[in-house]
């Protein structure tokens, strides 16, 4: 901050910027969607001057803040900013037309995390298996796995995964945020969670584009289930293009949006 004297701060959550630009004097907006992270949030809303929040929120919020009725993956999936290249087909070694899962775990080390234990290595194992049957299994992964999954690890540089998202069959795992993408860009998605997500709770509530499961051994099971129907489903990814049509349809250009927030912050 002393060194390069910004006019303006931003942030996703906003943690570390919100304290050093209330001390400062410099503005920050912040720009938040994860209801349950309760610390972070008690930290950086109060000190941020201006909070944004997506409109399908799913908790109150005492303090002043702006809505927009978007995704925060918006901002970069929209399609006048992202097109999926098919050539990521040829890059994870499959043939035209065929099938895959992408099963994405988390750490669980985020402070929103704290008390969620996530999908067991046994779960895992039982679902790669389960899965094998009817499509290939493309595993990415922040924390640690058995050696045995090794062979199923997607092996693709990062800036190609939301090219292999847009043309899979099924994303299945514990990412809100690959979740979120996964209906953006018109794949099915199973996601895995003790508490769920505003946006993902609307996706699946008024697109049906998600299909949210807690972390009981029983909602487990019953993922595993939901993930096998949708790779049972005929032409499930033409039914999932029109969910995604009527999320953009519905939704707003969210880089514009905060494009224009910022710029006229700056003049005033």
């Amino acid at each position: 901050m002393r060194r390069e004297h910004p006019d303006i701060m931003t942030a996703i959550a906003g943690t570390f910027i919100a304290p050093v630009g209330r001390l400062t004097g410099t503005p920050v907006i912040t720009f938040y969607d994860t209801e349950h992270a309760s610390v972070s949030n008690a930290i950086a809303y109060p000190l941020s001057h201006q909070l944004v929040l997506p409109s399908c929120y799913g908790k109150p919020v005492k303090r002043h803040h702006l809505t927009y009725n978007g995704y925060h993956e918006l901002a970069y999936l929209h399609p006048a900013y992202f097109t999926p290249d098919p050539s990521v087909i040829k890059v994870l070694n499959l043939q035209e037309g065929e099938k895959y899962v992408i099963m994405r775990f988390v750490s669980r080390k985020s402070g929103h995390d704290i008390g969620h234990s996530g999908l067991s290595s046994e779960l895992i194992r039982k679902t790669v298996r389960m899965f094998s049957r009817h499509a290939r299994v493309f595993i990415t992964s922040e924390k640690d796995l058995p050696r045995d999954l090794d062979p199923y690890r997607i092996s693709i540089p990062p800036e190609k995964m939301h090219d292999a998202l847009s043309y899979a069959t099924l994303l299945y795992g514990e990412s809100a945020t690959m979740a979120s993408e996964a209906a953006i860009l018109g794949t099915p998605a199973v996601y895995i969670d003790k508490v769920g997500r505003g946006y993902t709770d609307e996706q699946e509530r008024v697109y049906g584009a998600v299909f949210t499961f807690s972390d009981s051994p029983e909602d487990q099971e019953k993922s595993i289930l939901k993930g096998i129907e949708l790779l049972q489903t005929a032409q499930v990814k033409d039914a999932w293009r029109e969910k995604r049509y009527r999320i953009l349809r519905d939704k707003i250009d969210v880089t514009r949006y905060v494009a224009d927030l910022i710029e006229n912050l700056g003049k005033g």
